[in-house]
C-alpha cells in the first residue's frame, strides 16, 4: 500500500483520518449527552468509530513508508512522532462509542432511570468529551506537522513570473 495512482497513499488516507476522527468525536458527545441520539443513531455511532480506528493504522503505516521516501528532515520525524501517538485516542474513541451505544440501549427512557445508571451516564459524558477533545486536539497537531514538513520549502511567498493570481 505504498502508492495508489502514482501517490502516496499516505497523502490519501490521511483526509479520512482528518475528516473521521472530528466526526466520531462529534458523534460520540452528542450521543453521549443526549441519549436519544445515541437510541436514533443505533449502530452507526460504533461503527463509524470502528471505521475511524482501522483509518488510523492505515494511515501511519502508509506514512511510514513514505517518511522511508522522502529525505530525513526534522520536520517529517517530528510529524512521525505525533503520528504515533493518535491510535490510543482512536482507540479509546471506539471503545467509548461502543459504551455509550451499549449504555443507551440498556437505559430505560430517562423518566425510569436509576442512580447507577445516572452515574454510568454521568462518567460515559466527562469521559467521551475527555477523549474526544484529545483526539480531535491530537489530530490538528499532527496535521499542522504534517503540513510544516509538506510546505516548508516548496513554495515562494511571492508570486513567480510565470504564474500569479491575477
Amino acid at each position: 500500500m505504498s502508492l495508489v495512482n502514482g501517490l502516496p497513499a499516505h497523502v490519501l488516507l490521511v483526509h479520512a483520518v482528518v475528516v473521521l476522527v472530528p466526526l466520531s468525536a462529534l458523534a460520540l458527545v452528542l450521543c453521549a449527552v443526549w441519549p436519544q441520539a445515541a437510541r436514533r443513531l443505533g449502530l452507526v455511532l460504533p461503527l463509524l468509530a470502528l471505521v475511524t480506528l482501522v483509518s488510523v493504522p492505515l494511515t501511519t503505516q502508509a506514512g511510514e513508508w513514505l517518511e522511508r521516501h522522502v529525505s530525513g528532515d526534522a520536520l517529517v520525524r517530528r510529524h512521525a512522532e505525533l503520528g504515533d501517538g493518535l491510535l490510543p485516542w482512536v482507540l479509546g474513541l471506539f471503545v467509548l462509542a461502543a459504551g455509550v451505544w451499549w449504555i443507551s440501549r440498556r437505559t430505560p427512557a430517562p423518566d425510569g432511570g436509576t442512580r447507577a445508571g445516572s452515574v454510568l451516564r454521568v462518567a460515559a459524558v466527562v469521559l467521551s468529551v475527555v477523549v474526544a477533545a484529545g483526539a480531535v486536539v491530537d489530530v490538528y497537531r499532527i496535521g499542522d506537522s504534517g503540513a510544516k514538513a509538506a510546505w516548508h520549502d516548496a513554495y515562494s511567498k511571492t508570486a513567480t513570473q510565470s504564474g500569479g493570481d491575477d
